[in-house]
């Protein structure tokens, strides 16, 4: 057990064999072997005795078994196994799990009770071979016992014979130091240290040995399968020798001229790569140059396209590029120049356009020009351009009216420029036809200004709808190719092999040569420029060799617009659908306001003018020319620009309330005027009103031209006649006729004013009702014109006049009834009231005549004697009295009403007859007072029947008796 590590009895292992030759090196991680096949040991013979066993280990099994770096023996498995860096995290439950309790295994104690009991009394009977385990446990305790006895230090996972602190606890010098004579006892102390240290040496290795022992089957049946393991690494070291001069055989016979072209195809690929980028680099570096040259031509579109072609070339296929580092930005400034030189020459372009010469004949100055801006804002977003081209229309609308003041004020000889000198005093001293004539010409100048503003917007309408198209068309077909492609992807089955040496795809180096000339053309397309090298004969760039047509045809489409000029749709549009929607709606708002500008700048030139009340002095025909010229204005705008605009026609609706007032005003001014001056007697008829009526009784209600000759040839008719019918008149209502033409010509000639008109004439008609009934029934002709009396001609007359009108009436309503909107029909009801008026004031002069006679009767029957002779004065001044009656109204009334207004008169003269008979007690007796009464009554019924018109009137006299009782 003392022997030293040299005096081993485990022979060496020889020299010769190779296999024990390799040097390990300790530091590697060796895998564990795995388990062996049960081997059984073999006794060792002489030939084995120099083969190497486990006697042979330099280390002691304690120490290859425990890892010094542990302070302590870790029983975790997961940190013996992965290493101190392993952290044991908690688990958190999962919630797919139930809850395991005791309750879970009470059906499973139940059922292995019964055999829980057969094992616990087997147990009990049958004693356990526990011998070898106490064997084991005592030799346990024994060797640890003997363990105790070597010292702590010797047990330390840090043991270091290094360090000076553990060298000096284990090997004291105060033993080996020979000075001062005690040389004899140092040494004996060092041989008692040696023997201590033999004795622990002698513990640990019989503690060794006899772990070994115990182990000795296990360690014997590892030694006989390494010898097996050798074979077996021997036989597949040969093996993968002879399977690696095979594949190096393939592989050089194979493969190495395989790989070698695919190589060269690569290296090809890369140089065409390399030529291309280098080709595109010239191109790119002619960029700034071309920009200039498209810039100096004004193609803003182009130099856009360029710019933007160049910055998608350098952000994809040029980035990192360590010269072009700058480019970015230079062409980012470019581009903002581009953006600041477009609105200026858009607002160049719109002065120029605007205010050219009216008389030019063309529609759309430089429609390419004007094509090319519109293009170019809206590629970079630029949609405040409708606005620049608002203010030039407000701007050129001002200049028109300027102008055309300024030459109509130089042609009028009568202004002296030098004393008035501001314009709008100059034509204010012009009269109504010289004015006339410039607001016609201003009007005229508006509407070719207008029409050139249409077509203007119309070119830029069309620019936005093609844009429009062309983004929706685009969308379109993205989405069949999106499905062409998905559909594609899902019928190919792609097998895709690796390229070992190179470490890429195989399918790569073939389709590089396929895709790069599609590539290449691209490229190259994108980036053409006027100056671009032409086309080499190299094999490499003849896909290359593409023309500038080809690149514009896919990446612009053309389109027709009403001009006629080809629209080149960039499909680089940044403008969104929704974008473009309300731009075309802009433009179209911008055509209405160019339409409102006109009216506007048409309004304060009208109201400079009326300041004076220049229009409200207008006479009719006058007011009617200028309604009709501005109502004709608005109709051309409205058609030209699509809407109706409200400005000018509120002015022509505002002058035309004036010019109503003004008109109303004076002709009932002039009505009453005549209806004071009236002396209520019958009035020639000229020709020229009985023409007047003959036109209405055409249904044409319109004032007749004045005939030179004819008309004063033919002399005055005594009546008016119409539709057959014969009207004694005063000579106001003839006038009447005519003012109440006037107002519905005036309705005609300007449809604007029909409510107001029809207003202004009711009002007419009533006061001429009214005005009359006061002179004539009122007798205040009496008074005004002074008239003696009123006389039943005068009534009669007057009821003949108020019959006329009434006449009128209802044609009158369908005049204004036609021309009326329907929700105003209501405004008809007027024309009944004032019907119903003048039958009521008709009725009155009736029973006003019949109440004269009434009075005349009462005052002569009621001195009536019952006497002769026959016939009696009172009859016969009753007789007289009836005679002049008739002599005054038959010729004026109707014999119709003339009968009726007799019959009323002879019931008034039976009733005051029969009350005076009553009154002398007169009874129809046939006696003598009855004969004198009777034959009274026989006169006055022939007197009265004798009278033209009243032979068949039934006076029925009878009545004046009183029934006997």
């Amino acid at each position: 057990m003392a022997s030293s590590h040299s005096s081993s009895p485990v022979p060496q292992g020889s020299s010769s064999d190779v296999f024990f030759k390799i040097e390990v090196d300790p530091s590697k991680h060796i895998r564990p072997v795995p388990s062996l096949p049960d081997v059984c040991p073999k006794e060792p013979t002489v030939t084995d005795q120099h083969r190497w066993t486990v006697y042979h280990s330099k280390v002691n099994l304690p120490a290859a078994l425990n890892d010094p770096r542990l302070a302590k023996r870790e029983s975790d498995f997961f940190t013996k196994t992965w290493g101190l860096d392993f952290v044991d995290t908690e688990v958190i439950p999962s919630f797919y799990l139930p809850q395991i309790s005791k309750e879970h295994f009470t059906v499973y104690q139940q059922e292995i009770s019964q055999r829980e009991k057969i094992h616990e009394r087997c147990k009990n009977i049958c004693p356990p071979k526990d011998t070898f385990e106490r064997t084991l446990l005592h030799t346990h305790d024994k060797s640890r016992t003997d363990l105790e006895q070597v010292p702590k230090i010797f047990m330390k996972p840090d043991f270091a014979l290094d360090d000076s602190l553990t060298f000096n606890s284990v090997l004291p010098w105060s033993h080996f130091n020979t000075a001062g004579g005690k040389g004899n006892r140092d040494a004996a102390s060092s041989k008692l240290l040696q023997e201590k240290l033999s004795h622990y040496l002698d513990i640990v290795e019989v503690n060794i040995a006899h772990q070994i022992s115990l182990r000795s089957e296990a360690f014997f049946h590892a030694m006989t399968s390494q010898h097996e393991l050798q074979d077996y690494l021997k036989k597949t070291s040969q093996a993968v020798k002879m399977l690696r001069d095979k594949i190096a055989q393939i592989d050089k016979v194979m493969c190495e001229g395989s790989l070698h072209i695919l190589r060269l195809a690569l290296t090809r690929n890369n140089c065409v790569k390399v030529y291309n980028k280098l080709k595109l680099m010239a191109t790119v570096h002619q960029t700034q140059p071309t920009v200039q040259v498209l810039l100096s031509t004004s193609e803003f579109v182009g130099a856009l396209d360029l710019i933007a072609t160049t910055q998608e070339v350098l952000q994809q296929e040029l980035q990192g590029i360590h010269s072009f580092r700058h480019l970015g930005s230079q062409l980012c400034e470019l581009e903002k120049l581009i953006d600041k030189m477009m609105i200026a020459e858009f607002s160049t372009y719109s002065h120029s356009d605007l205010n050219r010469p009216l008389e030019d004949d063309c529609q759309v100055l430089e429609e390419e020009r004007l094509i090319s801006l519109v293009f170019g804002l809206l590629k970079q977003r630029k949609l405040n351009f409708l606005e620049i081209y608002g203010e030039k229309m407000i701007i050129t609308a001002k200049n028109i009216i300027k102008q055309c003041v300024i030459n109509k004020v130089s042609q009028t000889e009568e202004i002296d420029t030098d004393v008035v000198v501001k314009l709008a005093d100059q034509m204010r001293m012009l009269n109504f036809p010289q004015w006339f004539d410039l607001l016609k010409d201003i009007f005229s100048k508006f509407t070719i200004f207008l029409q050139r503003v249409k077509a203007t917007l119309s070119i830029i309408h069309s620019v936005v709808l093609s844009v429009l198209d062309k983004n929706q068309r685009t969308r379109e077909l993205e989405e069949i190719s999106q499905q062409k492609n998905a559909a594609k992807d899902n019928s190919l089955d792609t097998e895709v092999a690796y390229l070992i040496h190179e470490g890429m795809f195989i399918s790569d180096a073939f389709g590089e040569g396929e895709l790069t000339p599609i590539a290449v053309d691209t490229t190259s397309q994108r980036n053409a420029s006027p100056n671009s090298e032409p086309c080499s004969s190299d094999s490499v760039s003849e896909p290359e060799c593409t023309t500038d047509s080809s690149s514009s045809k896919e990446h612009t489409s053309s389109s027709a617009i009403p001009g006629g000029a080809d629209i080149m749709v960039s499909e680089d549009m940044k403008l969104t659908d929704s974008e473009l929607g309300k731009l075309a709606n802009n433009i179209q708002e911008l055509l209405y306001s160019a339409s409102d500008i006109c009216h506007d700048r048409a309004v304060k030139f009208l109201m400079s003018r009326a300041k004076d009340g220049f229009l409200e002095k207008l006479n009719s025909m006058e007011f009617i020319t200028l309604s009709r010229l501005m109502e004709t204005f608005i109709l051309d705008t409205e058609q030209i620009c699509g809407r109706k605009s409200t400005s000018l026609l509120g002015a022509l609706q505002s002058q035309a309330i004036k010019f109503v007032n003004r008109f109303h005003e004076e002709r009932k001014t002039k009505l009453s005027l005549l209806l004071d001056n009236e002396r209520w007697k019958q009035a020639d008829v000229p020709a020229e009103f009985q023409d007047l009526v003959d036109s209405l009784s055409d249904g044409k209600i319109a004032l007749p031209e004045k005939k030179s000759g004819a008309t004063e040839e033919r002399k005055p008719a005594e009546v008016l006649i119409v539709e057959g019918q014969q009207y004694a008149v005063v000579g106001t209502v003839l006038l009447l006729i005519r003012i109440i033409l006037e107002y519905c010509q005036c309705v005609d000639n300007i449809p604007s004013v029909t409510t107001d008109m029809l207003t202004r004439l009711s009002d007419l008609l009533k006061y001429f009702n009214s005005r009359s009934c006061q002179l004539v029934l009122g007798a205040g002709a009496l008074q005004v014109v002074g008239l003696k009396t009123i006389t039943t001609k005068n009534l009669a007359l007057s009821s003949r006049c108020l019959q006329l009108i009434v006449h009128y009436i209802p044609v009158i309503r369908a005049h204004f009834e036609a021309r009326l909107p329907p929700k105003q029909y209501s405004m008809l009801r007027h024309f009944d009231h004032i019907t119903k008026d003048y039958h009521d004031h008709i009725a009155e002069i009736s029973a006003k005549l019949v109440a004269i006679m009434d009075s005349l009767f009462d005052k002569l029957l009621s001195k009536y004697e019952v006497k002769a002779p026959v016939p009696s004065a009172c009859f016969r001044n009753i007789c007289k009295q009836m005679t002049k009656m008739h002599e005054a109204i038959f010729d004026l009334l109707p014999e119709e009403q003339t009968q009726m207004l007799f019959l009323r008169i002879n019931a008034s003269y039976k009733l005051h007859l029969k009350k005076q008979l009553s009154h002398l007690n007169v009874i129809n007796d046939g006696g003598p007072q009855n004969g004198l009464v009777t034959a009274d009554v026989a006169f006055y019924t022939g007197n009265l029947q004798a009278l033209k018109g009243l032979k068949d009137l039934d006076l029925n006299m009878a009545e004046i008796w009183e029934q006997k009782r």
